[in-house]
């Protein structure tokens, strides 16, 4: 955290209740929307799904950040943040979930990457002296654990009809997203807002020579009729509930805010039941529930803070 950033916190008003509801319900549903603007956008590789997902983010921070009079440059300091951000946050996990997607359906999808705050706090407990595990947070990863063998296990059985492959991607996805909020804990010197720019110039530059140099240029040719969900996937599910992630960081703290995660999955599922007429299996819902109890084990042991 910047100290730009922390000296602003201190004349920050107490979030209200209903400020804090709110704002998790409405970045928590732009977030969960991702899952159904990717399935919209059809049989899109997923290089150029990750590419223009970025880029169309960055164009839409970017421009924020004009409006403010910001530069959009990056600092010296700056570029190694920005590109670490961009792939453990960015093309790597955009690319795996286009991919997954492919394979398996968004429900277990979304479930399996909100397993990624369990697999944060077992990263954080062996990396950080202050963020060891109470027996209160270590039950917790064993209960999202638990939620996570009852997603996974079917897919282990022969002829299960379940993708394999479709899950190892949205573990991995989950494991990118574990790693960048873990790194995200050792940057002093970049404000929060310029770490979600970086992150998204950087996934999007990245995401598209990777698509030039595997696709080629003619996998950009469906673009153009698929242009309504992907600018959806870029300004809605990306570049917007990143700015409000940021004013949750600030306003509320990391241990409020990453309710998030946890909430994102109800979205998605409510939506692909709505929009893609998805069914949920009573083992999904199951598996699920208990991932999501691990992981609201683990967000809420300890005293909540104000801010960070």
């Amino acid at each position: 955290m910047s100290s730009q950033t922390a000296e602003a916190a201190p004349s920050t008003p107490i979030p209200t209740p209903a400020f804090l509801l709110s704002n998790l319900l409405v970045c928590s549903l732009l977030w969960g929307s991702a899952f159904l603007f990717v399935k919209l956008s059809g049989d899109l590789n997923p290089f150029v799904m990750a590419s223009m997902r970025g880029v169309i983010g960055a164009t839409f921070l970017a421009a924020w950040f004009l409006i403010q009079g910001n530069s959009v440059l990056p600092q010296r300091h700056e570029w190694r943040v920005w590109a670490f951000l961009g792939t453990f946050n960015g093309w790597l996990p955009n690319v795996l979930v286009a991919y997954a997607l492919t394979q398996i359906a968004t429900a277990p999808a979304a479930m399996i990457q909100a397993s990624s705050p369990l697999i944060t706090a077992l990263a954080s407990h062996l990396l950080f002296a202050d963020e060891r595990l109470t027996l209160r947070r270590f039950f917790g990863v064993l209960v999202g654990l638990v939620g996570m063998g009852i997603l996974i296990g079917p897919a282990a059985l022969p002829d299960s009809g379940i993708s394999t492959a479709g899950i190892i991607a949205m573990v991995l996805v989950a494991c990118s997203y574990a790693a960048a909020n873990v790194y995200v804990r050792t940057v002093r010197n970049v404000p929060p807002a310029r770490m979600a720019l970086g992150q998204q110039i950087g996934s999007g530059l990245a995401a598209t020579v990777l698509a030039l140099t595997i696709a080629g240029p003619w996998a950009f040719a469906a673009v153009p009729s698929r242009l309504a969900p992907l600018l959806a996937l870029g300004a809605l599910s990306t570049a917007l509930p990143i700015l409000l992630f940021m004013t949750l960081i600030r306003r509320t703290g990391p241990t409020r805010a990453s309710m998030v995660g946890y909430l994102a999955p109800v979205w998605t599922i409510l939506l692909a039941v709505l929009f893609l007429h998805e069914s949920v299996g009573p083992r999904e819902l199951l598996g699920g529930v208990v991932v999501l109890s691990g992981v609201a084990l683990v967000s809420f042991s300890g005293r909540l803070k104000r801010g960070p």
